[in-house]
C-alpha cells in the first residue's frame, strides 16, 4: 500500500498545473496523494478533458489556442493569485523552459517548480551549453562556435571532417538540425537551418558539430536542490527516434559497460554541481558503438517527455541528497 503524505508535511498545500493532458492528470494524482490542493486552467477546448474534471479546482483561461491561454504567462500567474496557490508546476512544453515565466512567478510571491531563471537561459543556447560542459570536464564532440557566415562555416566543417551536424544553438525537439554529409550540403542548408531558428526560436544562431554515424542517444535524469547537491537516476536508451523525436526509452540503457554507466552518471552530476543546478534536469549524450565512447550534447532544464519508458529497475532512496 502506499503511504500518503499528509498535507502538513508538505511544502505546498495548493499547486496550479500550467499545463494539460496526461502531465495534469498524473501531476494532480501525484499531489491528491501528497494531501496537497490541485489547481487545473484550461481553454475552451479542453472544457471537458480529464485533468479539469480529476483537479480539485479548475480555472477557464479565455481562448481556445495554446497562444491564448496555456503559453499567456500573466494570464496563469492572475489564476494563480485567485486561488491564493503557493506554486506552479508547467509541467513540459508550454511555459517549462521559459525564463521570464519563472521570474515573474518569484515576483509575484509563487513558487516555479522547475530550474532557476538562469539555469533555463544558459542550457537553453546549446553553444553555452558546451562552455558549463567544459568548465566541468565533460567530453563534448568537435565543434564550432556560433558562425558568422557561410564562409567560416566552411572553413570550420573542413576542420571538424565531414558528415557534420549542422545546429540551430537555441534548437529543441529535433527541430533546427540537419545533417551534412559534404560541404555542398552545408552551404545548401546554412541559410535553411539560419531561418529556422529565427522562425521557431527567435534565435538565428547555428553551429557545427561532429556527426556520429553509428551512434547511440543515451540520456542522464537529474535532480538537483539548488545547493550543489546533485544525483542521477540512472541512464536511459532513446536511440528509437522517428524525425529525431524519441519513441521509446529504456533504463537501464541495455549493452553498456558498467564502467561506461558509471562515467555517464558522474559526468551528468558534474555538470549539475557545477551550476548548483535545481529541480529536474535531462542531461543527453552521444554513445558512439564503435569507440565505446560518449559526449556531451545538451541539458533540458524540465521533466523529460516519454512516450514509452521501460523500467528494469530504478532504485530511489528516501533521503535522495545525503
Amino acid at each position: 500500500m502506499e503511504n500518503n503524505v499528509s498535507s502538513e508535511e508538505s511544502m505546498f498545500k495548493s499547486v496550479l498545473i500550467a499545463n494539460r493532458g496526461e502531465i495534469a492528470v498524473r501531476t494532480i494524482s501525484t499531489l491528491r496523494k501528497m494531501g496537497i490542493r490541485s489547481i487545473a486552467v484550461y481553454s475552451e477546448s479542453d472544457r471537458n478533458s480529464l485533468h479539469v474534471t480529476r483537479a480539485d479546482d479548475a480555472i477557464e483561461i479565455k481562448g481556445s489556442t495554446p497562444g491564448e491561454t496555456y503559453l499567456r504567462s500573466d494570464l496563469i500567474i492572475e489564476a494563480a493569485q485567485s486561488q491564493k496557490v503557493e506554486a506552479i508546476f508547467p509541467g513540459y512544453g508550454f511555459l517549462s523552459e521559459n525564463a521570464e515565466f519563472s521570474i515573474l512567478c518569484e515576483r509575484a510571491g509563487i513558487c516555479f517548480i522547475g530550474p532557476r531563471a538562469e539555469h533555463i537561459r544558459q542550457f537553453g543556447l546549446k553553444h553555452i551549453s558546451y562552455e558549463l560542459a567544459s568548465a566541468a570536464n565533460l567530453p563534448l564532440l568537435s565543434h564550432s562556435g556560433l558562425l558568422i557566415d557561410i564562409e567560416e562555416a566552411k572553413l570550420k566543417g573542413s576542420s571538424i571532417g565531414y558528415p557534420v551536424m549542422l545546429k540551430s544553438t537555441a534548437g529543441s525537439g529535433g527541430n533546427g538540425i540537419l545533417r551534412c554529409s559534404n560541404e555542398n550540403q552545408l552551404i545548401e542548408g546554412f541559410e535553411k537551418v539560419r531561418r529556422a531558428g529565427e522562425k521557431f526560436f527567435k534565435n538565428g544562431g547555428i553551429y557545427l558539430e561532429q556527426c556520429i554515424d553509428d551512434g547511440r542517444h543515451i540520456e542522464v535524469q537529474i535532480f538537483g536542490d539548488g545547493q550543489g547537491h546533485v544525483i542521477a537516476l540512472n541512464e536511459r536508451d532513446c536511440s528509437l527516434q522517428r524525425r529525431n523525436q524519441k519513441i521509446v526509452e529504456e533504463s537501464p540503457a541495455p549493452n553498456i559497460r558498467d564502467d561506461v554507466r558509471a562515467r555517464l552518471r558522474d559526468a551528468a552530476i558534474r555538470l549539475g554541481k557545477l551550476v548548483k543546478y535545481q529541480s529536474a534536469g535531462t542531461v543527453e549524450f552521444v554513445y558512439d558503438r564503435i569507440s565505446e565512447e560518449f559526449y556531451f550534447l545538451e541539458l533540458n532544464c524540465r521533466l523529460q517527455v516519454i512516450t514509452n519508458w521501460i523500467f528494469h529497475f530504478l532504485n530511489i532512496p528516501s533521503k535522495i541528497f545525503q
